[in-house]
């Protein structure tokens, strides 16, 4: 090889190379200046835009669940990570972290000579810069651009971040599957702990995913999760974070997964949650939006808007840019006044006694051709409500869009297919028309059942349903069903006030008014009088406790029908009230929530307080945005209330509430009221200590769908057991400080037969 030769390719190689270089530091210049792809602003990158889930606390602190659009990311502080975590982390995916810019050259170099089989050279620091700042790429341009602006991406980070503050955000950003993104979902989904819990072999496990989260998938690939977290182990020992005993003693270990999937259907309290959901995303209502028979609905959420801060709270509320909140990207935290061990006990209590009555249900109907709806029922009445049902599904508004005809629709919903339908035994795979899934969602008994404290108004327990998966209409707040006797309280309510007392007597008669057409109108009892009873003397107290329809009629007679009206809406009822003489009987429909809300002024001494269901919200740095206090309202005099107390525990001690004493064994002063509406549509029963108050309905999803049988649907039968239930398991847990001991706070001076004398 001549002279020339090697003094012109050694120019070359040089010129080339220099060139190289320039090149390469121009791209990086541009890339710099924003000029070649893209870089985030400074300001961006010192306030990262993270995405971040909204969590719900419990008032004992207990996470309820979160709400989010498609990640369900939950920031942690680097002090609320397990040191195993962070020296997992690093000594697996980036062992010289700490002694690097962002770029780790050294690697880079042996990367490059070795061709990548001594291991990788991206950095912690650049894996963070992808996570926040990398789009998927479009095309081969753009995929040859992503490294080096990654690389300008994590100096800066460096620069702006200490090496924790980069630990902290790569483990907030990372997708650790099945809608785990971030390590505080990790630790939960896949352990049931927190992050500052973790155990050494769990952080290994975790950080093994980090390499290819599909792949090393400890649910669906358990094997190749445990190879890898060996490894992970093993770097661990090799980089001094453990001994070599501690090393093969953690790898005898078996995974231990406690599997949680994350699911807004699932968990504590998903009818609550759904219902604060609507609650803090509402907007303010206009008129224009609501039909002209939903005016009364503009009504009341027009109400909502105007005097109850959380209502809409996100879109009243905005941001230091002056965009309002996000329920689902600001990671907002929300403490509200559930308690968690008492929302167990309740659902618990609904699942229990929902389980028994549908058998008592299914055993009822099994031979009724009209079946689940009532006996009393013609089959063509059966045919139009099931019609009007497809009319409201899902598939019927889709395939009538479609331009499909009534008798191709009629086809398909009578068609047979594979589905899933719902059991209490769990999801049962069948095959059925849709007409007939229909049916059979039909056939389950719903429910509600709201407790909470009269005396702070805080909500403790809120079951909207028998099972939110399969039925999530909210009977708390949302249903209104006729209440029946449970309506009787106001009534007695307004003659206590008008100075009547709990011992004042009358005959045993039946009673005809005129209503507002000038008929007359006599109410029946809902049993059989016998001869020698009619005509005697009898108590209100007596009236009330075996929610007799005649005393009722009676005291209606001494009031208007306005006049009720007017007290029931101090009682707080909202919906639609139409004074007529039969409303002292229960014709309209009220909400769980408007109940346990109004039978809060009895305890409370003639003060009603307005459920409360959140106590403040915090920003996602624990910022206090806002905070929540009860809304109270004197309605009564404090003497009305304990007449009423008075009376209303005698319901439970001698009258329709009396199986709470001898079936449920509870011993604790209470009071109470039963209510069943007419064909035994509908079952209540409304329970109440010194310190909570409870109501609870259980009936069909139509009205015609009940139990024949006044045996079984009657409200002392259908609604009384969840609450008796739920009770028993509140006061067995003395964490929760409720006793049987606890008094109605009455004082000595008052006698209920202090009028009489």
């Amino acid at each position: 090889m001549s002279k020339n030769f090697k003094k012109t390719f050694a120019k070359w190689f040089w010129l080339l190379f220099v060139v190289g270089i320039a090149l390469i530091l121009l791209v990086f210049w541009l890339i710099t200046k924003g000029w070649l792809g893209y870089l985030p602003p400074l300001d961006e990158l010192q306030n990262p835009k993270n995405k971040y889930a909204t969590e719900v606390y419990s008032s004992d602190m207990q996470v309820l669940g979160s709400y989010y659009r498609t990640e369900n990311r939950v920031g942690v502080q680097y002090a609320d990570i397990s040191p195993y975590m962070t020296e997992a982390l690093v000594a697996t995916e980036d062992v010289r972290f700490y002694k690097h810019s962002g770029i780790d050259g050294k690697a880079l170099f042996r990367v490059f000579f070795k061709l990548g089989r001594a291991g990788g050279g991206s950095t912690l620091t650049q894996q963070l810069s992808k996570q926040l700042y990398s789009p998927k790429a479009d095309n081969i341009f753009e995929r040859a651009l992503q490294k080096p602006i990654e690389w300008v991406i994590a100096a800066q980070l460096e620069r702006l971040y200490s090496k924790e503050e980069i630990i902290m955000m790569y483990l907030n950003q990372f997708d650790f599957l099945y809608n785990a993104v971030g390590i505080k979902q990790a630790a939960q989904v896949y352990f049931n702990t927190t992050p500052a819990d973790l155990k050494i072999e769990q952080a290994a496990m975790l950080v093994g995913m980090c390499k290819n989260p599909a792949l090393y998938n400890p649910i669906r690939r358990p094997e190749r999760a445990l190879n890898r977290r060996n490894v992970v182990l093993s770097q661990m020992e090799k980089n001094d974070c453990i001994t070599l005993a501690q090393r093969d003693s953690l790898m005898q270990l078996p995974l231990g997964i406690s599997y949680h999937s994350v699911d807004h259907k699932q968990g504590l309290a998903p009818y609550f949650r759904e219902y604060l959901r609507q609650v803090l995303t509402a907007k303010e209502p206009k008129e224009s939006n609501y039909s002209q028979w939903n005016k009364q609905q503009y009504q009341l959420d027009k109400r909502q808007w105007d005097e109850n801060p959380l209502y809409g709270f996100c879109n009243k509320n905005k941001k230091s840019d002056g965009t309002p909140y996000d329920l689902y990207n600001d990671g907002l935290r929300v403490y509200t006044t559930l308690d968690s061990r008492m929302q167990q006990y309740a659902e618990e209590a609904v699942s229990e006694h929902m389980q028994y009555l549908q058998g008592r249900f299914f055993n009822e109907k099994k031979r009724s051709k009209t079946a689940p709806f009532s006996r009393m029922l013609k089959e063509q009445e059966v045919n139009d409500i099931m019609a009007r049902s497809v009319k409201q599904t899902e598939r019927y508004r889709i395939m009538k869009k479609a331009g499909k005809t009534e008798a191709e629709i009629q086809e398909a919903f009578a068609t047979p297919q594979e589905m899933r339908v719902f059991s209490y035994n769990g999801m049962i795979d069948t095959v059925l028309s849709p007409m007939d899934s229909i049916r059979w969602q039909k056939y389950f008994l719903r429910c509600g059942f709201m407790s909470m404290d009269p005396h702070s108004g805080h909500v403790k327990a809120y079951v909207g349903g028998p099972n939110f998966a399969n039925f999530q209409y909210d009977m708390v707040n949302t249903g209104r069903r006729q209440v029946g006797s449970t309506v009787k309280p106001y009534i007695y309510t307004l003659a206590m006030d008008e100075g009547m007392w709990p011992c004042d007597t009358t005959s045993y008669v039946p009673v005809t008014l005129i209503d507002g057409n000038g008929n007359p109108w006599t109410p029946k009892e809902s049993h059989k009088v016998p001869d020698d009873e009619v005509g005697k003397k009898v108590t209100l107290t007596w009236g009330l406790a075996q929610s007799s329809n005649w005393m009722s009629a009676y005291l209606m007679g001494m009031f208007t029908p306005e006049k009720l009206v007017q007290l029931m809406r101090s009682f707080g009822i909202e919906g639609q009230l139409d004074p007529v003489v039969s409303l002292c009987l229960g014709p309209c429909e009220v909400s769980v929530a408007e109940m346990v809300d109004a039978y809060t002024a009895f305890v409370g001494k003639g003060i009603r307080i307005e459920p409360l269901y959140v106590t403040r919200i915090e920003d996602n740095n624990g910022n206090v945005l806002a905070t929540f206090t009860p809304q109270t309202h004197e309605i009564i005099s404090e003497q009305t209330a304990y007449k009423m107390i008075y009376m209303l525990r005698n319901v439970v001690d001698h009258g329709t509430g009396v199986r709470t004493r001898f079936r449920y064994k509870l011993t604790m002063p209470m009071g109470g009221k039963t209510g069943t509406s007419q064909n035994n549509s509908d079952g209540w029963f409304m329970g109440f200590t010194p310190s909570l108050v409870s109501g609870c309905w259980v009936g069909g999803e139509d009205r015609a769908i009940h139990f024949d049988s006044m045996a079984d649907g009657q409200g002392a039968n259908t609604a009384l057991p969840i609450f008796a239930l739920y009770m028993q398991k509140v006061l067995a847990d003395p964490t929760l400080g409720y006793t049987a001991d606890e008094q109605f706070d009455i004082p000595d001076w008052f006698d209920p037969n202090a009028g009489c004398r």
